[in-house]
């Protein structure tokens, strides 16, 4: 869960605007010069170097020239999410490929500024000839089943967390808490592309904008582990938040996917490690952060896998550093164990800083090679 969120939409909004993107490799590449856009961010502006540009696959450029840290976004127009690169840091240079059709769309850096951030309309011109990858095809197909999965088995694990609240039950909700939120843990980069929901279901107190109620797992956190009571608002909260994940298991099956957004989706999932797992801030009152930790990497892990025999297809010394790397990072992840479920791990306010340290490199030590994986995908 990032602490500032793209502005929201509506479902509806949201379903009118749905386009079929394909797993497809383009005879034009992002490494073609007329798919490279230069993105310069600074604290008050967002520069691109072109504003109309080939379909296909295109590559963000992107250097930040600011004081602050920045995050940058290809965005549709109703604000879903095509790309991002959360983390550029002041005077550094990262870059993101992405996979689009013919249309109109948004460049935004540092989404933030009640919700608006800084754009630049541009527009993808032109059809593409393509020529159909079946690797990547499959890659496609099976995360899509993955993400669907993940959805449907969330909805009984939260709505035995949320009876517990509803009868009142403390302990029970608490036990219950960490489990209901694995599926949306690993795959967290799709349910943040609808915009509207994840700000309903996952946001932090910090995370909130002018006027917006706080609702979703994160309110019902402090009530159990801070306040340490459940009031009739709590019980009226643990309904709302079944709703709202039916919507988003409902919505699952129209997301756009791509093998581009499943490698910056793997990105993406480290960067939610980097910045809020590790540093204990997701779960500032149940400490339960390692949970989570393990949801983001599994579902790191699982676009990685299906997205391999592409990736070592062109570069197998990308592959073997990043199961290298993979592996490492599991095997770190183990000594926090607590228990042999995917959800039982000691709790993070026992782990010190240099446990903290030693996580935190590892973390890095696989997002490095993992932010090649998009470009190599598609080369």
């Amino acid at each position: 869960m990032r602490a500032v969120r793209l502005s929201v939409v509506t479902a509806a909004a949201t379903a009118a605007a749905l386009t079929s993107l394909t797993a497809c490799t383009q005879k034009s590449t992002a490494g073609d010069g007329d798919h490279v856009i230069s993105v310069t961010a600074t604290d008050d502006a967002c520069e691109v170097s072109k504003k109309q540009f080939p379909a296909g696959h295109i590559e963000l450029d992107i250097e930040n020239k600011g004081s602050k840290v920045t995050e940058v976004y290809v965005l549709f127009p109703d604000d879903r999410v095509v790309a991002e690169r959360e983390n550029i840091g002041p005077g550094t240079r990262q870059k993101v490929t992405a996979e689009v059709k013919a249309g109109s769309y948004r460049i935004a850096c540092k989404p933030g500024m009640k919700g608006k951030g800084i754009r630049q309309d541009v527009r993808a011109t032109g059809g593409s000839t393509a020529k159909r990858n079946p690797a990547l095809d499959k890659a496609v197909a099976g995360y899509r089943a993955y993400v669907q999965t993940q959805a449907d088995e969330t909805l009984p694990r939260v709505e035995t967390f949320t009876k517990a609240v509803q009868a009142g039950d403390l302990e029970a909700a608490k036990k219950a808490y960490a489990p209901s939120r694995l599926g949306w843990e690993r795959t967290e980069p799709v349910a943040e592309s609808f915009g509207d929901i994840d700000p309903k279901v996952d946001v932090r107190e910090d995370g909130l904008e002018g006027g917006q109620k706080w609702t979703g797992w994160h309110r019902l956190e402090k009530a159990l582990w801070k306040d340490k009571k459940i009031g009739a608002e709590e019980k009226t909260l643990a309904g709302q938040l079944v709703t709202d994940l039916k919507d988003w298991r409902k919505r699952v099956a129209t997301a756009e996917i791509t093998p581009t957004s499943m490698a910056n989706g793997a990105k993406e999932l480290l960067d939610e490690v980097a910045t809020g797992k590790v540093t204990g801030e997701e779960e500032a009152y149940s400490h339960t952060d390692l949970v989570d930790f393990k949801g983001n990497v599994e579902g790191a892990q699982k676009a990685y896998e299906l997205l391999k025999p592409a990736a070592q297809a062109n570069d197998p010394a990308l592959t073997k550093e990043l199961d290298k790397q993979f592996a490492a990072l599991e095997a770190l992840l183990d000594k926090y164990r607590a228990g042999k479920t995917s959800y039982e791990f000691v709790s993070y306010d026992k782990v010190g800083p240099d446990d903290r340290k030693e996580l935190s490199d590892a973390v890095n030590a696989l997002a490095e090679p993992l932010s090649k994986l998009a470009a190599t995908v598609v080369k």
